[in-house]
């Protein structure tokens, strides 16, 4: 497959670099210091299982000069999204796929917009890994997960190819005929980590042993199934305490990937985390509190120091 990367950060500078091993044409947009060091030395990749070194990749930062694609991966922080669905046009030909793994929900519905709703999958990827330094991804655990699909159900042959590009390049994949519902049961359990450890700045286990600040979390997880169910996605009246339950068994120093840009005083994503619930809730008459709170607290620094 011809695919192309749209972001080199830690999930599609992770994912191309296993599927460019794995045998497949695979070109990289990236920008800045990460531009220079790709360009200078390749791509590195650092992992439990196992660290690989593409010394000679293609890496632009105009995908105007990659030509059409089979498929983008796009993988930029969601405050660019816009912007980047713009850049990645020159990409498409008739049958291009063009699958986010950002994160939240909203992100498909921009992509959509820009790009036409034909040329859009539904993914969702499950990895913790971030540039460790400039040409360096940095892949923590052992967790590497995609999961993707046509938004109508169907099996088309582009996720079909992609599919087993990503099999035959050692990524755990999975299909699915539902991937609305997919993406919504993430975006639950995203709201809840990121909101809860961002605000109280703390990793996820003094939140989940605290009875106020436990308490806290169900209902952010909570008002999120409200919406989705409001908006018509099928999941369960219960979901919050299906994800409370998930919480329990979840390492209890973990965090969330906003809580580090935080704590490193980089922009957050807030506006499209809490602060979607907090929209589609306003829209569809679901009162939203607790992810209310999250976004006018966190409002102070959505903007990074810099802001």
């Amino acid at each position: 497959m011809r695919i192309a990367v749209m972001g080199t950060g830690g999930v599609g500078g992770y994912f191309g670099a296993r599927l460019a091993r794995g045998g497949h044409d695979v070109a990289f947009v990236a920008r800045g210091r990460q531009l220079e060091a790709l360009r200078a030395h390749g791509l590195r990749v650092e992992s439990p299982l196992g660290d690989l070194h593409l010394p000679d990749i293609e890496v632009t930062d105009n995908p105007k000069e990659l030509g059409p694609a089979d498929l983008v991966l796009f993988g930029v922080k969601l405050w660019d999204t816009e912007a980047s669905a713009e850049l990645i046009k020159p990409l498409l030909a008739g049958r291009t796929g063009v699958v986010s793994f950002q994160n939240g929900v909203v992100k498909d519905d921009i992509l959509r917009g820009a790009l036409g709703a034909e040329h859009v999958l539904g993914g969702v990827c499950y990895i913790a890994a971030t540039i460790a330094e400039p040409g360096v991804i940095r892949h923590s655990g052992t967790l590497q997960k995609l999961v993707f699909g046509e938004y109508d159900g169907s099996t088309s042959p582009r996720v079909r190819e992609l599919y087993e590009a990503c099999a035959g390049s050692g990524i755990d994949v999975e299909l699915s005929d539902r991937i609305e519902q997919t993406i919504w049961e993430k975006f639950v359990f995203l709201v809840g980590l990121s909101g809860t450890t961002s605000t109280a700045r703390t990793p996820i286990g003094p939140i989940r042993s605290h009875p106020r600040a436990r308490a806290f979390l169900h209902d952010v997880l909570d008002e999120v199934v409200q919406v989705a169910r409001a908006q018509g996605v099928p999941l369960p009246a219960d979901y919050a305490e299906d994800r409370l339950a998930f919480v329990d068994q979840i390492p209890e120093g973990m965090t969330s990937s906003m809580h580090h840009d935080l704590e490193s005083g980089n922009r957050l994503e807030v506006a499209w985390l809490s602060g979607d619930v907090v929209r589609r809730g306003a829209a569809l008459g679901i009162p939203t509190p607790c992810n209310r709170a999250i976004m006018d607290i966190l409002s102070v620094h959505s903007e990074g120091r810099a802001g």
